[in-house]
């Protein structure tokens, strides 16, 4: 089981702002402390946030398109159908945050965390999320199509009715997590039933 990660030390702090419908591009933040700060809206291309914490940020409606979270931490943060394009959060970690809608288009979520993470109307699409940790993740009805999810933590995830066509499920232990009704392709379903000790053949 992954350990829980330690929030990043930061060295300065932006407290209570208004950001509202603000235009991040090019925008560069490390080592920051973002707390009560209103992101709803903000949009831009190319933002970059590097081992920066996130409490009580409302990042609702929000645009993030080829942006960078890397090794951030995000606490009692709301993301209601924020949208992220072509971004990479690699080693970022949510906890207690609302996902509600999360839309993410390609993009590197390799190592995220996101335990226990309510995602049953999310949309992930393309996007690489090896050894990420979904431990006990609802996604039942989400949408993981077309990404990666080998190796990834999923012991007691819940993908119920969820769309995994066209990803990657090398690695998944079909008796720790929930698949019944997942949509699947033909292929996929061959490596789950590899996966339950089955020998599939063509006859």
């Amino acid at each position: 089981m992954s350990q829980t990660p330690e929030a990043p030390q930061t060295t300065s702090r932006v407290v209570g702002e208004d950001w509202y419908g603000r235009d991040l591009t090019g925008a560069e933040h490390r080592q920051v402390a973002f707390v009560d700060v209103d992101m709803t809206e903000v949009t831009g291309t190319g933002a970059v946030f590097e081992e920066c914490t996130f409490a009580g940020v409302r990042f609702n409606a929000s645009v993030h398109v080829e942006a960078a979270f890397v090794n951030c931490t995000f606490r009692r943060c709301s993301f209601f159908d924020a949208r992220f394009e072509r971004s990479k959060l690699v080693g970022s970690s949510f906890d207690d945050c609302e996902l509600s809608a999360l839309a993410v288009d390609g993009g590197n979520w390799s190592f995220v965390r996101m335990r226990g993470a309510d995602l049953r109307s999310a949309r992930f699409t393309g996007t690489r999320l090896r050894e990420a940790d979904l431990t006990s993740a609802n996604l039942a009805g989400a949408s993981v199509r077309d990404g990666d999810l080998s190796a990834a933590w999923l012991h007691g995830t819940d993908l119920t009715g969820a769309d995994l066509r066209g990803t990657e499920l090398s690695g998944i232990e079909p008796g720790a997590v929930l698949l019944r009704g997942a949509i699947v392709t033909l292929a996929q379903a061959v490596t789950v039933a590899e996966a339950l000790g089955l020998d599939v053949r063509a006859e």
